[in-house]
């Protein structure tokens, strides 16, 4: 894994980084105060094996933790409506909703969902960069690194292979379905386990 200069150093240790379309260079030269609150929450998130085995729900306690450092802050949840003209017909185009955005960036948390709720992240974030509403997406989901941990404690199916995690986001973004939105990725560690 390559050094990325614009995180710092520890979060390159607990989390698994990915930066593209130099999302993490606009997000530090750019937006530096939303920078360092996005920065503070991921030093400040930790989880436990009890957090794990716990059934999730509507929302598990790990997005919980984000939104309780994030929306004191002023991150809201946001969602593009766009209205066309098509032949003198007006069509309407929702998009998904993004979890947090403040100051044209958007955050995404992603811990266990299906997976194809990437695409539905990734096509939000894409809308929204083309519309000038943000200028960086940044989505928070679990690294592959974790199997193991799953596996010990044997709740892997409920992490299973069809959920959100890296091995099913890069993939997308490799192949560009966030269009030209930079976006950056942290991969959940071991490493923030208390």
């Amino acid at each position: 894994m390559s050094k990325h200069e614009h995180i710092p150093e520890d979060l390159q240790e607990l989390y698994e980084v990915h930066d593209y379309r130099h999302a993490a260079a606009i997000l530090a030269c750019e937006f530096p105060d939303e920078c360092q609150e996005i920065f503070t929450v991921l030093r400040s998130f930790r989880f436990t094996k009890e957090q794990l085995q716990k059934s999730g729900g509507n929302e598990s306690d790990m997005p919980k933790a984000f939104s309780t450092f994030l929306r004191p802050l002023g991150w809201k949840e946001g969602q593009l409506k766009a209205k066309f003209l098509i032949d003198d017909e007006e069509v309407t185009s929702d998009t998904h909703k993004i979890d947090y955005i403040k100051n044209r960036i958007a955050f995404d948390l992603e811990w266990n969902s299906k997976d194809q709720t990437f695409d539905r992240d990734l096509y939000a974030f894409r809308a929204f960069f083309e519309y000038h509403r943000i200028s960086v997406g940044i989505l928070v989901t679990r690294s592959q690194e974790l199997d193991p941990l799953f596996k010990q404690l044997r709740i892997f199916p409920k992490y299973g292979a069809s959920t959100t995690h890296l091995g099913k986001l890069l993939p997308r973004l490799r192949a560009g379905r966030n269009g030209g939105c930079p976006v950056l990725v942290f991969g959940i560690t071991t490493k923030l386990l208390r």
